[in-house]
């Protein structure tokens, strides 16, 4: 989903298009494919680990088809690489939803309920754009009420929500869900022509991460 189109109505936008095998194959080109960034972004990685991170937006209906297929490509990621999530903040109705996320990852519980959550907004078409919506979801969902809003509402959670606008901006995030890879590279489906490929041109880009390590 990109900037411009993230207001419009979910049932509005189509699925970016698969891609045929053959175009898959074919090797990714730097300025086409992907795009290199002009200044390097710090990564957070320890050494010897490529870092790839998603952006993502949890009422984003393309996030939302994209879902499944990103859990299934982590569970098959070799050791060196260290993958993490960064919700993105297009605008300042994006926030709660931020901290929704952080939230979660401060519990432990973003695999338990990263599609969970997509699935309340997207399937059982819960709104939950507002903190009180948020926090009663989440209470209704299973997550300790006082200590979720005590996260919610923490310090650390502000503080990452800071550190991912840093994040998006540098990887000049034009539209969700996209990825970043060891603070060189930036890819999403219209760079990529889908997200199938976009994932296959992310491995791509780890290989060159190790060569250059």
């Amino acid at each position: 989903m990109k900037r411009r189109d993230f207001s419009l109505a979910a049932t509005s936008l189509g699925l970016l298009p698969l891609v045929s095998p053959a175009h898959a194959q074919q090797m990714p080109k730097a300025g086409t494919d992907y795009a290199v960034l002009d200044k390097r972004v710090p990564v957070d990685a320890p050494a010897g680990k490529v870092e790839v991170i998603e952006f993502f937006w949890y009422s984003c209906p393309h996030c939302n088809a994209f879902e499944p297929a990103l859990e299934t490509w982590i569970k098959k990621l070799p050791p060196h690489v260290a993958f993490r999530r960064v919700p993105v903040a297009f605008q300042a109705s994006f926030q709660p939803q931020q901290k929704l996320y952080y939230a979660l990852e401060a519990m432990g519980k973003v695999d338990e309920y990263q599609l969970k959550v997509f699935n309340a907004i997207h399937q059982q078409r819960q709104n939950l754009s507002g903190e009180q919506q948020i926090i009663d979801w989440a209470a209704a969902n299973g997550l300790d009420k006082a200590k979720f809003t005590e996260q919610y509402k923490s310090f650390t959670v502000a503080s990452k929500i800071q550190r991912a606008k840093q994040l998006q901006d540098a990887y000049q995030v034009a539209g969700v869900p996209a990825i970043g890879i060891a603070g060189r590279w930036y890819v999403d489906g219209d760079l990529a022509r889908s997200m199938e490929r976009a994932l296959q041109i992310t491995d791509y880009l780890i290989g060159e991460a190790r060569k250059s390590a």
